[in-house]
């Protein structure tokens, strides 16, 4: 099985969402419902990036790095270096 790293950027908001699943298409259609949570009051959420993994820890550790980083800039560094 595959897993992804995303990251997804949301105009309404002006932020970034940091997450890993194994199923993109349906992980963004949840991000994009209304319901509660960080993602959830608005449905503008947009891929912007992301890395393929062969292990769900592999996805999950590379998950944390970039949560740890705290820095939209270098969030948007690594995203316009992926093109």
């Amino acid at each position: 099985m595959e897993f992804i790293v995303y990251i997804l950027f949301s105009e309404t908001k002006n932020r970034f969402y940091i997450g890993f699943t194994s199923d993109m298409e349906q992980r963004i259609m949840r991000h994009n419902q209304k319901s509660k949570g960080f993602t959830g009051n608005v449905n503008d959420w947009k891929i912007v990036y992301t890395e393929k993994y062969d292990s769900k820890e592999e996805a999950y550790k590379r998950e944390l790095q970039i949560k740890s980083w705290k820095s939209r800039i270098k969030i948007q560094e690594l995203i316009n270096n992926s093109d």
